[in-house]
């Protein structure tokens, strides 16, 4: 019997659209959601497609609704939907700041309490929340996204632990630099405020806007789709997994002293250019 698979932000030319292809090509049936389905359209024959507002409650209990009726289950849930949220903090309105928080983070709560009950009953299911090494680390102009994602984490730990009595995993999934269009999808709607303090850091935040897409070692979403498949269909899922481009780097920022990662991290992405 085929594994039956959700996975949200599934938009061609990311992380989650390389995911539908992994877990189909490994004979899993697949479910693919973007809130514009016609950016799925390059998806292979086979893989599903559903519009899919993760922002909203009654998107998602009716996506989720109809895939139980039609199929009795879901075996794994991709928690993938995100955007990125590049700026100087004090800069971005709390409507940004909550728009941000809605799509990276309330969503997983929101898509997880609606898909888990039913792995409970069947005592059986793995959610993988798609989170960033940038959780762990923060970097400058990329500071709300980092708090996203931060929480993203302890979401994950969190529900590994509460899901325990129903044998319903969790992977935390933190990827580095990967090729995909996040920050060319982003780029067209940011803009300094007339009033910032940090006009002349522009080059910086643009910079740094385009850091995983321009870096040597950015990963292919493809291969990193293949490492994490690999691991979810694996006997015993981790609760941490993380790869890609600066992933090994950022896996030393944790063991080394905290004031000197942010020094180096500001001098990085505050050079005059």
């Amino acid at each position: 019997m085929s594994l039956v698979v959700l996975i949200t932000g599934c938009s061609l030319g990311g992380i989650g659209s390389a995911l539908c292809e992994e877990f189909a090509a490994r004979g899993c049936k697949v479910y693919a959601t973007a809130r514009s389905p016609e950016k799925m359209g390059g998806l292979s024959p086979g893989i599903e497609k559903m519009r899919l507002d993760v922002t909203s409650d009654e998107d998602v209990k009716n996506v989720i609704g109809e895939i139980i009726a039609k199929e009795g289950r879901i075996d794994i849930l991709v928690n993938n939907a995100g955007r990125i949220a590049i700026g100087p903090l004090i800069d971005q309105s709390l409507d940004e700041v909550k728009d941000a928080f809605e799509t990276n983070t309330f969503s997983v709560l929101r898509v997880s309490r609606t898909v888990i009950p039913h792995m409970a009953v069947r005592r059986s299911g793995l959610v993988v929340n798609i989170g960033s090494i940038a959780g762990d680390t923060p970097t400058p102009w990329n500071g709300l996204y980092s708090a996203t994602k931060s929480s993203v984490h302890i979401i994950s730990e969190t529900l590994s632990m509460e899901c325990r009595p129903f044998n319903v995993q969790v992977m935390n999934v933190a990827p580095g630099a990967i090729r995909s269009n996040i920050s060319k999808n982003h780029e067209s709607r940011f803009k300094l405020p007339e009033n910032s303090l940090y006009t002349a850091f522009l080059p910086n935040i643009i910079k740094r806007m385009h850091a995983s897409q321009t870096q040597p070692r950015t990963t292919s979403a493809e291969t990193f789709a293949k490492l994490v498949v690999s691991r979810a269909l694996s006997r015993k899922p981790p609760l941490h997994l993380t790869g890609g481009g600066n992933s090994f780097i950022f896996q030393i920022f944790k063991w080394l002293p905290r004031t000197w990662v942010l020094w180096y991290l500001w001098r990085l992405y505050s050079k005059r250019m």
